[in-house]
């Protein structure tokens, strides 16, 4: 079989979660963005942006493997993310969930601290886009919203190491060059609404506001 190109991998690892997600059951029925399918996808793929092509591949063999035994990352991520903000129910399906070694949770301490960096700073820099967004911090968590911190640590609880190894060394990568995951994912975020930068989508966010 021919190596996908990059494109083709990130629209493999969409529909391979679409199709999870779509099997995720929630407490209080189903959600109304598991009904639909192309706004998921497109979401999702801006959350990709700056995801070098061995952390694609790696996240993909995660998406397989654990299609192969039976797993569901997605709804294990949720899962994870009751920690914090269903701590009771928690402890009911805690055994349920894989267990995550000390080495994956120290890889994940390090992703989360860089990773609140960036996200705080386009924040701040993007307050009328964010406005209505996650909060950052797990302190901020409650059993109605999941904080970003909260939601990016429970999904990466379902990656592998090897997938984080890679996602370390594209931070790593991007940390030299000046860039950051949060910020390429804002903009392509801004470039799926059909805006044609994150200026535009912030302007076009603080208008509304102001009326």
């Amino acid at each position: 079989m021919a190596k996908m190109t990059e494109e083709q991998l990130l629209a493999a690892i969409c529909d391979l979660e679409w199709e999870m997600f779509d099997q995720v059951n929630n407490n209080g029925g189903r959600a109304s963005c598991q009904n639909d399918p192309v706004f998921f996808k497109k979401m999702r793929a801006c959350q990709f942006a700056g995801w070098d092509a061995a952390l694609l591949e790696s996240y993909f063999m995660d998406l397989q493997e654990a299609k192969l035994h039976g797993r569901n990352p997605l709804a294990e991520k949720y899962g994870y993310m009751m920690e914090s903000t269903f701590p009771a129910e928690y402890e009911n399906i805690k055994d349920q969930l894989p267990p995550v070694s000390p080495e994956k949770a120290e890889m994940i301490a390090k992703i989360v601290e860089i990773q609140l960096t960036w996200e705080g700073d386009v924040d701040r820099r993007y307050p009328g886009m964010r406005a209505g967004g996650r909060p950052l911090t797990s302190d901020r968590d409650t059993p109605m919203v999941t904080s970003f911190q909260t939601y990016l640590t429970g999904a990466l609880k379902t990656y592998s190491e090897r997938t984080l190894v890679c996602m370390l060394e594209c931070i790593g990568n991007h940390l030299e060059n000046g860039t950051s995951l949060a910020q390429l994912a804002a903009e392509q975020t801004a470039l799926a609404y059909g805006y044609p930068s994150i200026d535009a989508l912030e302007q076009a966010a603080l208008a509304r506001r102001a009326r």
